[in-house]
């Protein structure tokens, strides 16, 4: 049976990626070495691990790239206001809204993952009909 599911980024900035999800979005560190970290939010997880780590099984060991980690928050205009406009954090797509249900924008994190910081919002145009409204 099935305990915990988290991601796990490889990084080769262990602390700027750890620091980037503590400052960004107030997660806490429940777990620090210099070649990981596990931080938390209520129920959500999300860890840290240096690209080269020997745990890292050899051949594998590269940071993470083409990834997307999803953020949901119940006011994403304040959130976009907080993250880019005070905070300055690079933006890969600007505040929008999208018919299939969400209202978001994507940051850079260190590394280059992105984070997609989301509000979900009801389903409209062609996406009516198929889901919460």
């Amino acid at each position: 049976m099935i305990t915990s599911l988290y991601p796990v980024l490889m990084s080769t900035d262990v602390p700027a990626t750890a620091g980037f999800f503590r400052d960004a979005f107030g997660l806490e560190t429940v777990f620090e070495t210099d070649w990981y970290v596990s931080l938390e939010h209520a129920a959500w997880e999300l860890a840290v691990v240096h690209a080269e780590h020997p745990t890292v099984p050899a051949g594998h060991r590269t940071p993470a790239a083409g990834l997307l980690v999803n953020v949901e928050v119940d006011d994403v205009d304040a959130e976009h206001a907080r993250l880019v406009g005070e905070r300055g954090l690079e933006v890969a797509l600007e505040l929008r809204t999208e018919d299939f249900g969400q209202r978001h924008f994507i940051v850079v994190a260190p590394g280059g993952v992105l984070v997609d910081v989301i509000q979900p919002i009801p389903y409209s145009g062609a996406y009516a009909g198929h889901g919460p409204s």
